[in-house]
């Protein structure tokens, strides 16, 4: 019961965040804002959803997972009615210190950390590869239905969507609170224990979210539409699209990694869609730049489960909303960058630096995690 309560308000989540990464730009755009301030907003929206992971960890500690994640949920659905009734280029801006714009990532916010944790306590060691890979399956399933619902969007019609992600966020204030205890922490949680030893972990996921920043869903949405001049009724079923290769991935990648590992699995899928990244901006026509982000998005997101699956069993059960949040802040702060100087490129017509940019990074964050940790399986691995 605590898991399949968990699931839903996953799901329900991703749904929200799946429309959200398609309308944003173009929501933001028709109120007035130009290429610069969307890239900023979004970048704020970053940067706010990884540090107050940390804020969240520190709350789970205190007062419980369960009211933590509840409260995330009240966040959503303030993040929701801001975007739909908000008139001013303030108050807009203002939408992104909750933290839960969702036009980045399924995986990014204040709820990951007390999530992640909460689902490796429900599973053995042994089912932890699956366990998150279904995880992630259930997201992206929900995402790509988001997505989908995007596309049925009207000129102007941003705002009706935007109230329904204020009452999906009221849904995800009261699942948590029917969950049991038993996805509290066994032991006596500890806020922020030991980071020493995932200290190389976090700079090379940081490393690999300035890169991401770069080519984040949302901004991805709106480099579409400014290039090739793609409408909501083509990107929401474009946007359902790569998120059904990556919910198919995410089962994949559980599978997969219990055979050649955690680390080989994330390497080994996400150097090629960061090759196919690169490629994006030589594409001559719309169709063809979306047959190679279709390529890139089946394999780019593989290494999240696996990651996940290897973060949470480096370190106890006591410690591990604190050990990700930490890197969920790093990497987060990371990101926030990248569309902040995409949306400063497209407003200057340069169309090709963010794929070039973050390809680039991303490769590089490939390349070093293998040579730094190939020979360092998960505890569960061995």
């Amino acid at each position: 019961m605590d898991r399949a309560l968990l699931l839903t308000t996953r799901g329900l989540r991703a749904f929200g965040f799946g429309f959200s990464a398609v309308l944003l730009g173009i929501h933001l755009e028709q109120r007035g804002m130009p290429a610069g301030l969307i890239g900023l907003t979004i970048g704020v929206g970053l940067a706010a959803a990884s540090i107050s992971g940390l804020v969240a960890a520190w709350l789970a500690a205190r007062f419980g997972r369960r009211a933590t994640l509840a409260l995330c949920g009240v966040l959503m659905a303030l993040a929701g009615l801001d975007l739909a009734a908000a008139t001013t280029t303030a108050a807009l801006v203002a939408s992104a210190l909750t933290g839960m714009l969702g036009a980045a990532s399924v995986d990014l916010g204040p709820f990951a950390a007390v999530e992640q944790s909460m689902l490796a306590e429900t599973v053995s060691g042994r089912a932890r590869n699956l366990a998150f890979g279904r995880y992630s399956l259930i997201a992206g399933l929900l995402n790509a239905a988001g997505g989908a619902a995007a596309g049925l969007a009207v000129p102007g019609g941003g705002s009706s969507f935007y109230y329904a992600y204020a009452l999906i966020g009221g849904v995800t204030v009261v699942l948590p609170l029917l969950m049991s205890t038993r996805v509290e922490s066994s032991e006596s949680p500890i806020a922020f224990g030991r980071f020493r030893p995932l200290a190389l972990l976090a700079g090379l996921f940081a490393l690999d979210s300035l890169g991401g920043g770069f080519v984040a869903n949302g901004v991805i949405a709106y480099w579409l539409h400014v290039r090739f001049g793609a409408t909501t009724a083509y990107l929401g079923p474009v946007f359902a699209g790569v998120a059904l290769l990556q919910a198919t991935s995410y089962e994949v990648a559980g599978r997969l990694a219990n055979r050649i590992g955690l680390i080989n699995t994330m390497v080994f899928t996400h150097l090629p869609s960061n090759v196919l990244l690169v490629a994006v901006p030589f594409a001559p026509n719309l169709a063809i730049a979306t047959a190679i982000l279709f390529g890139r998005f089946a394999l780019s997101q593989m290494d999240v489960p696996a990651r996940q699956a290897y973060l949470a069993s480096l370190v106890p059960p006591a410690e591990r909303a604190g050990a990700i949040a930490m890197t969920g802040a790093v990497r987060g702060v990371a990101q926030s960058f990248g569309p902040v100087l995409t949306g400063v490129a497209i407003g200057a017509s340069a169309f090709g630096f963010p794929f070039w940019a973050g390809g680039g990074l991303k490769i590089v964050y490939d390349l070093a995690l293998y040579a730094g940790f190939r020979g360092k399986p998960a505890p569960h691995e061995a």
